[in-house]
């Protein structure tokens, strides 16, 4: 059945909120979970979905995105007709970037009109879920909608810009809700395809889309079509359902939810072995701890620790570690996320802490100890936590 959809991801977005991890790559791009980057988690709801045609949208400083999905993501034969392919803007529809969903779309039109998809799956590709695609497709021919909405509980952590959805008694979208809606959109949109190409060539809606993001585009369908609301979660499917969605909007939901993967039972199963995570993994040696030069074990105490990483006589605790991080003798490394090739010094004490890609920590230095030096040289949250730019050296 989702031989005939065509599936665009949305990746985008510049995700000012996780400043500076984006400054030298989408937030698509982003690392995310020890070894996953954040679209790894779209692309393989896809690939477990049976959606093998899928175009990744790419714009903002797109070099590290694409050259991940080349690496990682080229695993589906275009003699079959199955590809993963990078779209940068086509300047096919004016002369501009990309300026929201519907623009996107609309400059990409001639790709969904030679498709000959019988429905269009549009997803944003920054945000961190599991998910069943081919049961929502599946419920939007069932049901006869022109229009699928996927749609979560509303949490604590809704943004001011989540769409509210005011659906009736049989989960049928009336409009978007001003409050007091126990349902928001979560960036999953399935459409018949003729009704998504009239659209595009109708102006009020692309407008309202680019102006007022998903909100404006429910608005301006609403009424118009038959859209369906697709409650995330459900006991179909064949991915379990941890009911797990996070957007990422800002450093401080970023760190929780890398550090959530270290609960005893953490809300996103990565450990699903017939719903498994793809990414680019390079060949690297398995992670080890060995005794420093002073004869101190390296431990690792509830951590993630990917391959390459080596614990030389150091302590990790509670922290994730991507691969090819090295911690030196008498290192201590507390509650953190330390990116790809990171190397923490001997003696060197880290608390509540985000390194990116390469930083180096000289012997001896400390990171998330004195608020005001770090605030002082880097970033650092709301809820106290420490970020690094990428390549720094301390």
């Amino acid at each position: 059945m989702p031989a005939d959809t065509l599936t665009l991801v949305l990746a985008t977005g510049r995700g000012e909120g996780l400043g500076p991890l984006t400054l030298h790559r989408a937030k698509a791009a982003v690392p995310f979970g020890g070894k996953f980057r954040i679209i790894d988690f779209t692309l393989a709801n896809c690939l477990h979905s049976g959606l093998r045609r899928i175009l990744v949208l790419t714009q903002y400083k797109s070099h590290s995105l694409q050259k991940h999905l080349r690496d990682g993501w080229s695993i589906f034969h275009p003699e079959l007709g199955e590809f993963i392919t990078p779209v940068p803007p086509q300047m096919r529809d004016g002369s501009d970037w990309y300026a929201g969903m519907l623009n996107a779309l609309r400059q990409n039109r001639y790709l969904i009109e030679r498709s000959e998809a019988r429905q269009v799956l549009v997803l944003e590709g920054d945000l961190v879920y599991r998910m069943d695609y081919a049961e929502l497709i599946r419920s939007h021919r069932e049901r006869g909608a022109q229009v699928t909405l996927g749609c979560r509980a509303v949490t604590a952590t809704a943004t001011a810009t989540t769409p509210l959805l005011l659906l009736d008694a049989d989960d049928w979208v009336q409009g978007v809700a001003s409050a007091d809606s126990p349902l928001a959109s979560m960036g999953v949109y399935l459409f018949d395809t003729e009704v998504l190409l009239a659209e595009l060539g109708r102006e009020a809606t692309v407008h309202a889309a680019d102006e007022g993001g998903a909100a404006g585009l429910l608005a301006a369908l609403a009424g118009r079509y038959r859209i369906a609301a697709y409650r995330f979660g459900g006991e179909r499917g064949r991915v379990t359902p941890d009911r797990y969605w996070s957007d990422l909007a800002d450093l401080d939901a970023f760190y929780a939810a890398n550090m959530a993967l270290l609960e005893n039972e953490p809300p996103l199963d990565l450990y699903q072995e017939d719903w498994n995570i793809l990414t680019y993994q390079g060949q690297y040696p398995p992670a080890r701890t060995v005794p420093g030069p002073t004869g101190t074990e390296g431990i690792f105490v509830n951590s993630m620790l990917a391959a390459g990483a080596l614990i030389t006589g150091g302590g990790v605790n509670h922290s994730i570690l991507f691969p090819q991080v090295r911690v030196a003798d008498g290192a201590i490394v507390e509650d953190a996320i330390l990116f790809h090739g990171v190397s923490i010094g001997a003696g060197a004490h880290l608390r509540r802490c985000i390194l990116d890609k390469d930083v180096v920590v000289s012997p001896g230095a400390t990171i998330g100890m004195d608020p005001r030096a770090d605030g002082e040289r880097f970033t650092r949250t709301p809820d106290g936590v420490v970020v690094v730019p990428k390549g720094f050296r301390l």
